[in-house]
């Protein structure tokens, strides 16, 4: 057993048991219309563990060249959970046998229609990633204290669609990791007690 996994799953139900107010959502400016999807919040089991993020090619049809986490729109008859871990094999090589599942977190309605579930894991450490290059040009491990100190998350401010609106940026190591990919992070933040997690 990892104790990495025991320590994740009791912040993971703790965390999510709160009701927590002004979670990060876009859902005010969302069209009606909305698609499932679901990401992977892989988190590599180590002493210092770190989270798994693709470099989205420039020819995708959503997001294009941004940095984000593995995942994509739901397939018919599937779930969030079976969604995000296709779409970590599809795009990371990740076999879904080497993940063990923690669950569900806050879906984030983003203004392009999408509805995201983030689904939360623990990988092995040195797990062998074939990025496919249709849709990855690049993925790196980020460390977990890095993107979920809330230090680390700055607001910054965009026009869209004719109004003002903040989002997130975390910058590390040169990479610009903001929008959906760093709300999502910013909301996991505020579930799991991070500080007591890596040095309790």
């Amino acid at each position: 057993m990892s104790a990495l996994f025991d320590r994740l799953r009791l912040q993971f139900d703790q965390g999510h048991g709160l009701t927590l107010p002004d979670l990060r959502c876009d859902a005010d400016v969302a069209p009606p219309d909305l698609r499932a999807a679901a990401v992977l919040i892989a988190v590599t089991d180590r002493p210092e563990p770190g989270i798994l993020l693709i470099h989205r090619t420039p020819g995708m049809r959503a997001h294009p060249g941004q940095i984000a986490l593995p995942g994509g729109t739901l397939d018919p008859g599937e779930d969030a959970v079976t969604a995000a871990l296709r779409e970590a094999q599809e795009e990371l090589g990740i076999d879904p046998a080497a993940v063990r599942m923690l669950g569900a977190s806050d879906r984030f309605v983003t203004g392009t229609g999408y509805d995201v579930t983030p689904v939360l894991a623990l990988v092995p450490p040195g797990l062998a990633i074939v990025p496919n290059p249709a849709e990855v040009a690049d993925w790196f491990e980020a460390p977990l204290r890095f993107l979920l100190d809330p230090a680390n998350h700055a607001i910054r401010s965009m026009d869209w669609h004719g109004a003002r609106r903040d989002f997130v940026e975390i910058e590390w190591q040169g990479r610009r990791i903001w929008g959906i990919t760093a709300a999502i992070l910013a909301n996991l933040s505020r579930r799991l007690d991070w500080q007591e997690l890596l040095d309790g």
